[in-house]
């Protein structure tokens, strides 16, 4: 088998695993998303996300993470709800409407990956789903999936920016695509004057202590800043603000992943019943979703917080 029916079989294989669209490249190492990632840390835009700060040649370089590596094939799987949430319900981010990504992405590259071996023979490969240092907007663009926003988020000109990035690093020689040479966003400004904690800055850089997903998800701490006071807009997990304004997103489609489908009570949940469900509830209902990454408490601080401003 040639490279070109290699490369056909794997996204055929990955379609049929659920993912909406494949793109393969070379595996390089990322000089300038290197350069780029060293300026954003030292100026402390990754504020307490520490965890940005460690692994970081593997991030930027793949023979890191893979001995051998050749190339990168990445995914999209779309995760753009059919039903929203009831009007003035603390808001969620629509990411987090369904099943943690996690536990639905891992099962579908490790089938990938077997079913790759018994089609080509042993090779070694590695899957990786936003739990690892890997820069998976930086390895779709190059896979030519798509182009990353004013926002920080990769854009798909078909579909929008409602998506997962998987990647899979394998030591096979395969057919790449060509990378996304074009920026599609032009002159618009939307997402720039639409995010209320003035979070997105020039030249595509997004400060992420300063970002509502930020406060309200990655923040350990008991307490959210004073100054952040009127700048939520009711969202208590997450944010999609700067999503929501991109016309981009006209394209998007309520995703085919039932795995997604929105939990009940994420829908319907009111303000009071968000303060009324205790932490044995909490673990219950949202124990494969999402919103278990900022715990009971977190949701307890993020709550109190919106209703207080």
């Amino acid at each position: 088998m040639n490279i070109s029916e290699k490369s056909r079989l794997i996204k055929l294989m990955a379609a049929e695993q659920g993912f909406d669209y494949c793109g393969i490249t070379a595996a390089r190492p990322l000089d300038e998303d290197a350069r780029k990632l060293s300026n954003w840390l030292q100026q402390g835009k990754h504020g307490d996300m520490l965890y940005m700060e460690k692994y970081f040649d593997l991030r930027v370089n793949p023979y890191k993470l893979l001995p051998g590596a050749k190339s990168v094939i990445c995914f999209l799987i779309n995760y753009f709800p059919a039903l929203d949430q009831e009007k003035d319900s603390p808001k969620i981010s629509k990411y987090a409407y369904g099943r943690d990504y996690h536990e639905v992405i891992r099962p579908k590259l490790q089938t990938l990956l077997a079913r790759m071996k018994q089609a080509f023979g042993d090779f070694s490969g590695r899957g990786f789903v936003d739990s690892a240092p890997v820069l998976e907007r930086s390895w779709a663009v190059l896979s030519g999936l798509g182009w990353v926003g004013k926002n920080g988020n990769l854009i798909h000109k078909k579909s929008g920016s409602y998506f997962f990035i998987a990647t899979l690093i394998v030591d096979l020689a395969l057919e790449y695509d060509l990378s996304e040479k074009a920026d599609y966003c032009g002159t618009c400004t939307r997402c720039i004057e639409a995010c209320p904690t003035q979070a997105i800055e020039k030249d595509k850089v997004v400060d992420g202590s300063k970002c509502i997903s930020y406060f309200t998800i990655e923040l350990k701490d008991l307490l959210i800043p004073d100054r952040m006071k009127d700048s939520f807009d009711n969202w208590m997990f997450g944010c999609d603000i700067c999503q929501d304004v991109c016309p981009w997103n006209r394209f998007a489609k309520p995703t085919q992943e039932l795995e997604f489908t929105p939990i009940a009570e994420i829908l319907h949940f009111s303000e009071k019943d968000w303060e009324e469900i205790s932490e044995e509830g909490f673990k219950k209902i949202f124990s494969h979703s999402p919103l278990k990454r900022a715990k009971f408490a977190g949701i307890r601080r993020n709550l109190h917080f919106i209703r207080k401003t």
